[in-house]
């Protein structure tokens, strides 16, 4: 990395976040009787949901869980998950999340991997091998009669660099790795959402799986301020029609979602006549790039009470950065930046030429940065560099791999640089071929992929999806638009028209299950 004094850096101001469990304690005691979640099944009041988290403490403690020792927790996203992190967090453990969507074989690496001492489940014991004790998350209705030690169960010591949560994110071995984040990462996130967003008690959406990161964003994030999670039923994660639908039967305030059910839900709000019973003040959107389309504007222009909020996180940092999109959807530009680090965040630049400073790989230092990878120091080595102490004295980064440019106060984000394709020796970002799709009439949806030809050429195909209210997407006038706008290198061989874009469990465009989709369709023409 060149010298601080020739990078771009970028300073979110001092930060001295409160232990997420001292402040949850504290909008316990200000609210006891107030509703802490609603999953449909079961609605737990705050001071219920501390009763819970307690026992679940004291059970960890019968089976010889010490402060430090991970323990997993599986089952359908729920009040009763939710009481397993807190009670879990309360002994001073580590919360590992096993989501049951996921394989049975990347399960049980993840608790082996993990070492997880308990498994704590919800209903049946899930079919896994291990050396973890398996033990049922108890039933609000079954939990013991409250006692003097139960009352007295205070949180375990929060200190800033023990783990909080692992978390296991997509390895390049094909198995996924397993990353340490500690209470100054978490603390932080969750202190600084409960007091950016319009009020802290808002109404939240808890759409997110298990073993996503947003999922504590909207969890911890909403128990911080005093508001209500409410859990989105399963079946609207490919429903938008039925989200829709949701959100004003549970009077939603806040949401958090990926851009592609973003996109998915703008396009069903715009065939909808009537959007007066939607209550949203704040939809928040992360894990891929924001993409302004004319669908997502006109939503928000039907939508005057509700901001749009770009957010900027790896599983390495949880939550890096944040941009408030002006009030006006008219403007916004086609792809916003990701804006300005959260307190107590400092982000530099590696500047790929020395001629422009500000365009390079984005590093994070300070209260973001994670513990590192799980049993792969190489790894951790490599991604999580020590540097000459930063102009705000940080010397640990996280290098993310992203090519972003800082201006101007704001962060921009350009590209992947490993995801970056090479076609006949000319980069090309799928990206910026995704934003001219998404402008094309009858467009609901669009991904852009790289695929090798039986010659070992690399092509680019895309697919995209129809709108749900409008005509079907015209393929050959698509294509000659791309060809307008960019440049020969950049332009698809080929668009397919599929249902629907397979989706990552995050919620993120699955690529390379998109060119498995393309490759079937060009091999059955």
């Amino acid at each position: 990395m060149t010298d601080h004094a020739t990078t771009a850096v970028l300073w979110g101001g001092d930060a001295d976040p409160t232990c997420l469990f001292t402040a949850f304690l504290e909008t316990v005691a200000q609210r006891p009787d107030a509703r802490a979640v609603d999953d449909g099944s079961v609605g737990v009041s705050y001071a219920e949901l501390l009763r819970w988290a307690r026992s679940i403490a004291v059970l960890l403690d019968e089976h010889g869980v010490a402060p430090g020792d991970p323990v997993a927790v599986t089952g359908r996203r729920g009040a009763a998950v939710v009481a397993a992190m807190l009670g879990v967090t309360l002994h001073g453990a580590v919360y590992v999340p096993l989501d049951p969507e996921y394989p049975a074989p990347r399960l049980q690496h993840m608790l082996g991997d993990s070492g997880a001492k308990v498994l704590l489940h919800e209903g049946p014991a899930a079919a896994l091998d291990s050396a973890s004790a398996a033990v049922e998350i108890p039933a609000l209705g079954e939990l013991p009669a409250p006692d003097g030690l139960l009352a007295a169960r205070r949180p375990a010591a929060c200190r800033p660099d023990t783990a909080f949560y692992v978390i296991y994110t997509s390895g390049s071995t094909g198995w996924p790795k397993g990353v340490a984040i500690p209470h100054s990462c978490l603390d932080n996130m969750v202190q600084w959402q409960a007091t950016h967003s319009p009020r802290p008690d808002l109404r939240t959406a808890q759409f997110a799986p298990l073993n996503f990161d947003v999922f504590f964003q909207e969890v911890l994030g909403t128990l911080r301020g005093g508001g209500t999670v409410v859990i989105a039923p399963e079946r609207l994660r490919r429903d938008p029609v039925g989200l829709l639908d949701w959100l004003v039967e549970e009077r939603i305030e806040r949401l958090f979602l990926p851009f592609v059910a973003l996109q998915m839900l703008a396009t069903v709000a715009g065939a909808t006549p009537d959007l007066g019973g939607v209550r949203l003040a704040e939809v928040n959107t992360a894990g891929e790039q924001l993409v302004a389309t004319e669908q997502i504007r006109e939503m928000f222009r039907r939508l005057p009470g509700a901001r749009l909020v770009n957010h900027y996180g790896q599983s390495e940092s949880a939550m890096v950065s944040s941009h408030i999109l002006p009030a006006d959807p008219g403007q916004w530009p086609a792809t916003p930046p990701i804006g300005v680090p959260l307190p107590g965040c400092e982000l530099l630049v590696d500047p790929e030429s020395a001629d422009d400073p500000t365009v390079g790989e984005l590093l994070v230092a300070g209260l973001p940065v994670s513990l590192g990878y799980l049993h792969q120091p190489e790894l951790t080595a490599r991604r999580f560099t020590t540097v000459p102490p930063t102009p705000h004295g940080h010397t640990r980064t996280f290098r993310t791999g992203d090519l972003v440019r800082l201006r101007d106060g704001v962060v921009r984000f350009l590209s992947r640089m490993d995801d970056d394709v090479k076609i006949r020796g000319y980069r090309v970002n799928l990206t910026e071929v995704d934003v001219h799709l998404l402008g094309r009439p009858g467009v609901g949806a669009a991904a852009c992929v790289a695929m090798e030809t039986a010659g070992g050429t690399r092509v680019l195909r895309a697919a995209v999806t129809a709108d749900a209210d409008g005509p079907p997407p015209d393929v050959a006038a698509a294509l000659d638009r791309l060809r307008e706008v960019l440049p020969e290198a950049s332009v698809p061989l080929s668009i397919t028209v599929l249902s629907d874009l397979p989706r990552t469990p995050s919620g993120k465009t699955d690529r390379d299950a998109v060119a498995e989709l393309i490759a079937a369709d060009v091999h059955h023409r």
